[in-house]
């Protein structure tokens, strides 16, 4: 009998207040390896602000997070190594204008982990066609849909080879007949075993 899985992110009392309004008040969370989570509720209830601790963009009030079994809310944690373990997805796409597909896939492999431009070329490459955008690569920002860009801002997260994604409304900024091109990626990438975070008003998907 095998011992039971550590979670990969554990979540204990979180509290996050703004000003004297608590958004969140002690919630607890564990997330295993390879386990696809969806958080749902009314807008305004948190969901955002949850996700959004998970990676320290927002700083906590309260309680604990874990992930990997270190608290990443210790004074000695590593803001950039913790995030590039931590893939995030906004719900606006956050994409540079100015620079193609591959290029906005790069950007981090050359800037924050210093990979050589041969190497992030093709790294963004391979992230690219992870989510069925490789034909795309040279296109503009302004040249794809945007369930496309959203998908350009999939494969960004995933080329620094994130152990979980963090999803934020995905798909809430997308005219609906865009919407499948993007949980199409996210069913595949829950084939391959990905650990997501998902906030989502796809009910039926979820």
């Amino acid at each position: 009998m095998t011992a039971p899985q550590a979670p990969l992110l554990d979540i204990r009392g979180l509290r996050k207040r703004f000003g004297d309004t608590e958004v969140l008040h002690g919630v607890d969370l564990a997330v295993a390896p390879g386990e696809l989570v969806f958080i749902i509720g009314p807008s305004g209830s948190g969901k955002s602000t949850l996700l959004r601790c998970c990676n320290r963009l927002e700083e906590p009030s309260g309680g604990q997070i874990l992930f990997e079994g270190r608290d990443i809310l210790a004074p000695s944690t590593d803001l950039n190594a913790m995030r590039r373990r931590i893939g995030m997805v906004f719900q606006s796409f956050n994409l540079y204008p100015h620079l193609n597909a591959r290029d906005n896939v790069a950007l981090a492999l050359l800037h924050v982990l210093k990979q050589p431009r041969e190497q992030a070329h093709a790294r963004a490459l391979q992230a690219l066609a992870q989510v069925g955008l490789a034909e795309r690569a040279t296109a503009m920002p302004g040249e794809l849909s945007g369930g496309q860009q959203q998908r350009v801002a999939i494969a960004r997260a995933l080329a620094l080879e994130p152990a979980i994604v963090l999803f934020d409304e995905p798909t809430s900024a997308l005219d609906p007949e865009l919407v499948g091109s993007v949980l199409a990626v996210l069913r595949s990438l829950r084939a391959a075993g990905m650990t997501m975070m998902v906030v989502s008003h796809e009910m039926g998907f979820a």
